[in-house]
């Protein structure tokens, strides 16, 4: 069944390592999307939370079988954007590049830096050239909701700081960790890129929650092993969902962002010499740049 677009589902949440279901949702149906760029990572749970309509996405599918390059990023991006949402909370597990940020500590980021090198990151070419504006990657009203409401809750929050994404699926050398340090990143994961290019692309508001697993490997007094990452990330999860919970009604209105018309001038090739059949499978991206 494909998805169409339901004007009570505006939130989307893509669950990363350790969230593979939102629990508390109601009304729960699931919604097989077929996208241009083929299969999403999983079915989307679409439901309400408390008043609110919420879509769930896991991001390395059920049961955790997609490896960070193998995700297909498109294809989640745009099944999302199908169902008719307008504001993606990414969960994400990342490491601490630095000392204040510590395990079970949420960070939401506000820049990214692309270390990936296997990844399609647009959803043009094919006859459309597109250039957007993305030097503000987050969404400054979803970043600030989900600091207030983290602050009210009473969780280990900081504003701010640079997620770098690298392409995995290892973790970093030491070598490695220290030049991430030098050059002032403050989170390192493998997934947020090209997620959020991705979503400007398709005029949907990004911000991450990330929470912080282990200090990566610069921290020499402190070993990184599958199975730290691992307790921590659990212990992680609840004060995510927590978070969540509070915020999504606060995201559930009328977007007065930039991110709403992110394509807006941004297309550049002549309209004679526009590829048609791409404006037909890019769809719900373009349909109101491009008759």
């Amino acid at each position: 069944m494909k998805g169409v677009p339901d004007d009570s589902v505006k939130v989307g949440i893509i669950g990363g390592s350790g969230l593979y279901k939102m629990e508390g949702l109601q009304d729960v149906r699931e919604i097989k999307v077929r996208t241009p760029f083929g299969e999403p990572s999983d079915n989307i749970m679409v439901g309400r939370l408390g008043e609110v309509g919420l879509a769930f996405l896991p991001r390395h599918g059920h049961g955790h079988r997609i490896m960070p390059t193998e995700i297909n990023y498109r294809a989640n991006i745009f099944a999302l954007k199908s169902v008719g949402v307008e504001r993606i909370i990414s969960v994400s597990a990342c490491g601490s590049l630095k000392e204040e940020l510590r395990p079970r500590d949420i960070v939401i980021v506000d820049q990214f830096f692309d270390r990936t090198t296997k990844r399609i990151s647009t959803f043009f070419g094919d006859g459309i050239v597109a250039h957007l504006g993305f030097a503000d990657p987050v969404c400054p009203d979803m970043a600030a909701a989900l600091v207030k409401h983290a602050r009210l809750l009473n969780l280990p929050v900081h504003q701010g700081g640079t997620y770098v994404c690298i392409e995995g699926p290892e973790f970093s050398t030491k070598a490695e960790s220290q030049v991430w340090r030098s050059l002032g990143f403050s989170v390192i994961g493998m997934t947020n890129l090209p997620e959020a290019r991705l979503a400007r692309e398709a005029e949907i508001c990004y911000a991450t929650i990330a929470l912080v697993t282990d200090y990566d490997v610069w921290k020499e007094e402190e070993k990184v092993s599958v199975e730290v990452v691992v307790g921590n990330m659990k212990a992680n999860i609840e004060n995510a969902k927590k978070l969540i919970k509070a915020v999504v009604p606060e995201l559930a209105v009328q977007r007065n962002c930039e991110c709403a018309d992110a394509l807006k001038g941004a297309i550049q090739t002549e309209p004679a010499k526009i590829n048609r059949s791409t404006v037909r499978r890019l769809g719900i991206l373009v349909n109101k740049y491009l008759k």
